[in-house]
């Protein structure tokens, strides 16, 4: 059977996780930020598969908590357009710089493929920021969603974008490939943006949320944001007003954790029972789903997301 561990995890790029590790001199742990390690069948065959392709998820390079969990029930987190991140962000753990090289034309057909051999029901596609690239990466998007739903017909796609920077025409031909739910993650609140997520602007992200589903009017949209890092109740629900203002039908919260000393440090560890207080006002404000406490993630449970927002 497998044991229960402590994990400590940020969010990397566009809303995934970081990797656990143990720093000196933070809070102690509560409790509650406990999980059992990822095993059983399915995760083993998924990662089999993902090394023979040659690909990347978010839930292994970031150690994910709910990792276990979500490969058991076939769902995961695709990361394409490389692993280094043009941004550097402090709450992310994904290597910043300069890409290696331009976007690999053929990652969309591969992602498609490990679809197809994971025999996965709900497949989350995600990415780093690439600000190199003139629409920020949003064809290899396309394409990828395309691909997946060629070989899959019956695999719902999720994609997780950065903000391309503004740039709303490449916003339009990720929404023109139909994914199933478009998520942006807006990760914080207004006055700590600077801090937390550089060379982004919330209104920018509020405005992709709003111009989303002007496109598309029945496809769900979805953002995330992480706490523990200084923000305060009135600022979380003010936030949380202003993003069911745009019309997005899911939302998650979920504990900041800091992935390594250099990141932004861990505030405070915010209690399940505050989590489940945000959940119930969110539902209150018109949210179709509320995904709400500490180990929560943009891509958990997204299945089930999916379902509630068209339900």
């Amino acid at each position: 059977m497998a044991s229960p561990f402590n994990v400590l995890n940020g969010n990397t790029g566009a809303g995934g996780c970081g990797a656990p590790v143990f720093l000196p001199g933070q809070h102690p742990r509560p409790p509650w930020l406990r999980v059992r390690f990822p095993g059983g069948p399915n995760h083993q065959e998924l990662m089999r598969i993902m090394r023979t392709l040659d690909l990347h998820t978010v839930c292994e390079s970031a150690r994910c908590p709910n990792m276990g969990e979500c490969w058991e029930h076939r769902t995961a987190t695709f990361m394409i357009l490389g692993n280094v991140c043009t941004r550097s962000c402090g709450f992310c753990s994904v290597p910043s710089g300069r890409p290696l090289g331009p976007p690999d034309e053929d990652e969309p057909g591969r992602v498609a493929e490990a679809v197809e051999r994971m025999g996965l029901r709900y497949a989350v596609v995600t990415s780093v920021n690439r600000d190199d690239e003139a629409d920020g990466g949003a064809h290899i998007f396309a394409r990828t969603i395309e691909e997946i739903q060629r070989r899959v017909a019956d695999c719902k796609v999720e994609v997780l974008i950065p903000d391309f920077r503004g740039d709303w025409e490449a916003l339009a031909a990720v929404v023109a490939a139909r994914p199933d739910v478009l998520n942006h993650n807006m990760e914080t609140v207004p006055r700590l943006y600077r801090r937390v997520r550089k060379g982004a602007e919330y209104g920018r992200s509020l405005e992709l949320l709003r111009r989303a589903r002007e496109i598309a009017p029945e496809m769900p949209t979805k953002t995330g944001m992480m706490l523990g890092l200084g923000e305060t109740r009135e600022e979380v629900l003010s936030a949380m007003g202003d993003i069911a203002a745009q019309g997005a039908a899911i939302l998650t919260l979920g504990q900041y954790l800091q992935p390594t000393a250099e990141h932004l440090p861990v505030e405070r560890y915010v209690h399940p029972e505050e989590f489940a207080e945000f959940r119930r006002a969110g539902l209150e404000m018109g949210f179709k789903h509320v995904e709400s406490g500490p180990l929560v993630r943009s891509s958990y449970h997204a299945f089930e997301q999916e379902e509630a927002a068209r339900g």
